[in-house]
């Protein structure tokens, strides 16, 4: 069973989606590969089901205070997306890593292109940080939730907002 909320961010509405209580999808607006809002479930109030510990923990990040999310998510995705997901979830706080980088990780440094693409299908964008992700030579590519909230995120945690110990998230792949 699906259901939805919607959440205020310095960044915009942030669409969260749950499945079966687990979080599965967290979309801004405009967002490039968002999927169909009927495919989103019922809309509850973000008090409900999943939701309050994700929105604290949004917060928390927006606030400076919290480096990495520790919530359960259901990412669902081939295999090869589902690897490339994980991959992003071990970039620190702060820091980029390279499309060509991201595919030499995975054995494949011929993969950088399908690395992109993979990394433009995260469905949990923020809390899977696929805005850390950069072209050769530290350009700013591509962004589902557009290249200006890529950059303003990138600034943001490099700004050393965040104070928070980093803790571990808990994905099921």
């Amino acid at each position: 069973m699906k259901q939805h909320t919607v959440a205020d961010s310095p960044y915009g509405d942030l669409t969260l989606v749950a499945e079966d209580g687990v979080l599965c999808g967290l979309y801004m607006t405009e967002h490039r590969h968002r999927p169909l809002e009927e495919t989103f479930g019922a809309r509850v109030t973000a008090d409900e089901g999943p939701f309050p510990a994700v929105v604290e923990q949004l917060e928390a990040y927006f606030a400076g205070e919290l480096r990495e999310f520790d919530l359960p998510l259901r990412m669902n995705g081939t295999a090869f997306q589902r690897s490339v997901w994980e991959r992003l979830l071990a970039i620190p706080y702060g820091e980029t890593r390279s499309y060509g980088q991201l595919a030499a990780e995975l054995g494949s440094p011929g993969a950088s292109r399908a690395v992109g693409l993979a990394n433009g299908r995260n469905p949990v964008s923020i809390i899977v940080p696929c805005h850390r992700v950069i072209g050769a030579g530290g350009s700013l590519t591509g962004y589902g939730g557009g290249l200006e909230r890529k950059q303003r995120l990138l600034e943001f945690e490099r700004s050393g907002a965040g104070a928070a110990e980093p803790s571990a998230a808990g994905v099921l792949f």
